[in-house]
């Protein structure tokens, strides 16, 4: 089962890419206010833990898509 992680983006140079969905920093997705990112995996990452990343918040797939449709991860119009 895939999980979700919100992460504040200070953390990104933590994240070893190859370990989750996104490629980088700049294809996750990010939050309206620019501070948070969502990644995904099927398994834990390594960098993930308590002597690693501390993620804000864990997720499965109908609560990050609940997440996402909050008005701090989508804005109310396009960009």
């Amino acid at each position: 089962m895939k999980t979700y992680i919100v992460i504040n983006l200070t953390d990104t140079d933590k994240v070893l890419w190859s370990q989750v969905d996104q490629t980088s920093a700049q294809t996750a997705r990010r939050n309206v206010a620019n501070t948070q990112c969502i990644l995904s995996y099927y398994h834990l990452p390594s960098f993930v833990g308590e002597e690693g990343l501390k993620p804000v918040l864990t997720l499965d797939h109908a609560l990050a898509l609940e997440l996402l449709a909050t008005p701090e991860w989508t804005p109310e119009t396009p960009i």
